[in-house]
């Protein structure tokens, strides 16, 4: 028996209440893109989901209706369909490329919703506005055995003329990495190699209101490590370098290879699942030739499949979803027991 179909044993024993795992994403993506992604995670995402006896359901925020007119038994609705805390949760966190802006309040407003509604929340409210905002991350996480990299934020509404940011510039150094606070997949990164370079950066990512982060320019061998965590333990590590001339190793512009943790990076790693205690994220730690660094997390971490021609990666991939489901479901029974205890 594999460990795929264990799991769906235990859940058809009735050990389990879960039945659908709900995922709220801004309903914006082009034909193209929502093929891409489906491609690359989704079908996997939907395919183990029913494997495991589950339903993984795509939800953007203005298919939850929510019926608060008995405040002892606010009713659910997603797509329609009644949704209880008994037998569904919500995997969401505040998605804010460009084209999504327009959602993120309705994301973050929904979310605190079902929290009230009494829904198990794998990324809860409070961690997911801190892992959303890079600056805000390495704050929350300032103790890291890694050191987070060092980090300037600058906004970039209509002030951004008076240069009332001055004061956190001097201790920038060029050249300098300058991204938005809060896009993912590698977006907006950018090199400024001197201070004017960084004006006219901010001057574009103004046209969009857009946050940004300043940070000192780790070299063109870096060499990027995703550590996926579930219940805990680092599941899967992939040793990711940037293609030539990248200045990210995000999926689809790097090369990826399947490794083991490094010792460096051992404490760093059980230090972070103490300090978040959620049953599934990523951590991205980026190594220069001489010391690591500490990135990012992302509490949606996706679990893509590098060579889809490859059966042992499609295998791979499979079974670290599975993984995650699983870990969601046992939190998510957790969870239901505190509540009725």
């Amino acid at each position: 028996m594999t460990a795929v179909s264990e799991r769906r044993s235990d859940i058809h024993s009735g050990q389990y209440g879960l039945r659908t795992v709900y995922w709220v994403f801004p309903d914006r993506e082009s034909t193209r893109r929502r093929a891409m992604w489906g491609a690359a995670f989704w079908d996997a995402y939907a395919s183990v989901a029913e494997e495991l006896g589950l339903r993984w359901v795509p939800a953007p925020p203005d298919a939850i209706a929510v019926d608060g007119s008995d405040l002892s038994d606010p009713k659910v609705y997603v797509h329609g369909e009644r949704a209880t805390p008994a037998d569904s949760l919500f995997v969401t966190v505040p998605y804010t490329l460009p084209y999504q802006s327009a959602d993120v309040f309705g994301q973050f407003a929904i979310y605190a919703v079902l929290e009230q509604c009494g829904f198990y929340l794998p990324a809860p409210p409070k961690w997911a506005a801190m892992n959303n905002d890079k600056l805000a991350t390495v704050l929350f996480l300032r103790d890291s055995p890694v050191p987070p990299i060092p980090s300037v934020r600058i906004a970039t509404g209509p002030d951004l003329g008076s240069r009332l940011y001055e004061p956190v510039l001097a201790g920038v150094t060029y050249p300098a990495i300058v991204k938005p606070v809060g896009w993912c997949s590698g977006w907006g990164v950018c090199l400024a190699r001197t201070e004017e370079d960084l004006r006219n950066l901010l001057s574009l990512a103004q046209g969009g209101d857009t946050p940004v982060v300043v940070q000192p320019y780790l070299g063109e061998n870096l060499v990027d490590y995703r550590v996926t965590v579930v219940d805990g333990e680092p599941r899967l590590v992939v040793r990711r370098t940037p293609k030539a001339g990248s200045l990210t190793a995000n999926y689809g512009t790097g090369n990826y290879a399947f490794g083991t943790l490094p010792e460096e990076l051992r404490e760093a790693v059980a230090h972070f699942a103490r300090r978040m205690p959620v049953p599934y994220f990523c951590i991205d730690f980026l190594f220069d030739g001489e010391r690591y660094w500490f990135s990012e997390i992302e509490l949606d971490g996706a679990i893509a499949c590098p060579d889809p021609t490859d059966p042992e990666a499609v295998r791979g991939q499979r079974e670290l979803v599975a993984a995650r489901f699983t870990a969601y479901r046992n939190a998510h029974a957790a969870h239901l027991s505190e509540v009725s205890a």
